[in-house]
């Protein structure tokens, strides 16, 4: 199955001060990690897509394979900006991580 999965507030904490996110703060959350790594571990696709710089057009790539590779997040391939297709989105704002059995 290939499931694509937000990031922040997904399975980071980012916080949000004078209207901007702070991505270079975001704080993980070993939990929700572990919940998508276990999915992954079962054979599945597993696509972080990310929205990060979309409304300011700045490219946050780098960072946001930096922090996924120290917060041990196992993963097929990142995405950002772009409509995806997928099986299963797991968001902050659709299915929320914490329905995930595990």
């Amino acid at each position: 199955m290939k499931i694509f999965v937000d990031i922040d507030g997904t399975i980071c904490e980012t916080p949000y001060v004078d209207g901007k996110w702070n991505y270079r703060e975001s704080v993980p959350t070993q939990s929700h990690i572990d919940k998508i790594n276990k999915l992954y571990e079962e054979g599945n696709e597993i696509v972080y897509w990310t929205a990060r710089g979309s409304s300011t057009g700045m490219d946050w790539s780098e960072l946001t394979e930096q922090q996924l590779k120290s917060w041990g997040c196992k993963y097929t391939r990142i995405e950002t900006q772009k409509k995806p297709s997928f099986d299963l989105f797991i968001d902050d704002k659709a299915m929320r991580i914490e329905e995930l059995d595990g």
